[in-house]
């Protein structure tokens, strides 16, 4: 069988090692010939950066980047005289990094402590009167990527599970993206299987750092797939609930997912294979096995929701998408049921 597709591999360097964070951000600023960094992020941040010279802080971070949190960090970045942005944190301390970037053209070097994988990819996001809007710029994507395992370990364990689902997410989102190719499948489906091999380690040992390095590059490898292949089905309903009705991210990401997977497994059946795997046996499983939530919670009304879905749903879905779809969809989530037995019935 013929292959033809147009792949992109984004340019990023990574530094990956355990212990390592502190003296690798001060070789990277050194190597990037930086004197004026602009710091965001709490305390971590600081413990991180105590290497280097700081010239201005910003801790001024929230979930989803509302635009006045990015006005006055811009507002810092210039006043500072800022010429690389340092962010370490979530995906909410790299959003607040991208949405400077995106105006200021200022370098990125990302420290995360979650795996939330916005590090690796060129997507940014901003929250203005209830509603998210997401772009794709260049400018956003960090220079490098500073990954240090134990940085993860202060994350509570409900947190870090849902925060690798959330890069699981990543992954079977790029199976049927609408620039889902050969290459950005491939890396998904590697994320994947280290996705689940950590989070199991790290369900039964929140201290385990070896299933927390596994874990973290399985996050690498989703975001650079989610990277190339762009949003599909699951994540435009997560960013439309997120910025509507502020709910909290990784959450939402892990409640959602496995009706998302159910819903368009039958129309993408090798794909939905594929993830079940390397998970070895259905999503849901695996979520009772380490402990995830796939109960949604927050969202007021779902036909609203289901409305504001539906605008951004990719055409190229495996499979058609009405607004009546996604109202049961988000029911069967709210309502916690069996996403296997939903999908059936």
């Amino acid at each position: 069988m013929s292959r033809q597709f147009d792949h992109v591999t984004l340019g990023q360097r990574v530094r990956f090692g355990t212990g390592a964070a502190a003296g690798h951000l001060a070789a990277e600023v050194e190597r990037l010939g930086a004197r004026r960094v602009l710091l965001i992020g709490g305390r971590t941040a600081a413990e991180v950066a105590a290497r280097i010279d700081v010239a201005a802080r910003c801790t001024d971070v929230a979930p989803h980047v509302p635009v006045e949190n990015a006005e006055r960090a811009r507002a810092v970045a210039a006043e500072s005289g800022a010429d690389l942005l340092v962010c370490v944190g979530g995906g909410s301390t790299t959003g607040l990094a991208k949405a400077v970037a995106l105006t200021t053209g200022l370098p990125i070097v990302a420290v995360p402590t979650t795996y939330a994988g916005s590090e690796a990819t060129n997507v940014w996001g901003l929250t203005e009167a209830a509603r998210k809007t997401t772009g794709v710029d260049d400018r956003v994507l960090p220079v490098t990527v500073v990954y240090d395992a134990a940085l993860t370990s202060s994350m509570p364990l409900d947190l870090s599970i849902a925060s690798g689902c959330n890069a699981l997410a990543h992954c079977v989102d790029s199976l049927w993206a609408p620039r889902a190719d050969p290459i950005n499948q491939a890396l998904a489906v590697e994320g994947a299987r280290a996705l689940a091999a950590g989070l199991r380690s790290i369900s039964k040992d929140p201290g385990d750092l070896d299933g927390r390095e596994q874990t973290l590059y399985g996050a690498y490898l989703a975001a650079v797939a989610f990277a190339s292949a762009g949003s599909g089905l699951h994540h435009k309903i997560c960013h439309v609930l997120g910025g509507a009705y502020n709910l909290p991210h990784a959450l939402t990401h892990t409640a959602v997912l496995p009706y998302v997977l159910a819903f368009n497994g039958s129309a993408a059946p090798e794909a939905a294979e594929r993830i079940a795997g390397v998970l070895g046996g259905d999503l849901a499983s695996l979520y009772d096995e380490i402990g995830a939530s796939h109960v949604l919670r927050g969202v007021p009304d779902v036909r609203e929701a289901a409305r504001l879905v539906l605008p951004s749903v990719p055409p190229s879905n495996p499979r058609p998408v009405s607004e009546d779809d996604l109202a049961e969809l988000l029911s069967a989530a709210q309502a916690g049921l069996n996403p296997t037995e939903w999908s059936r019935a």
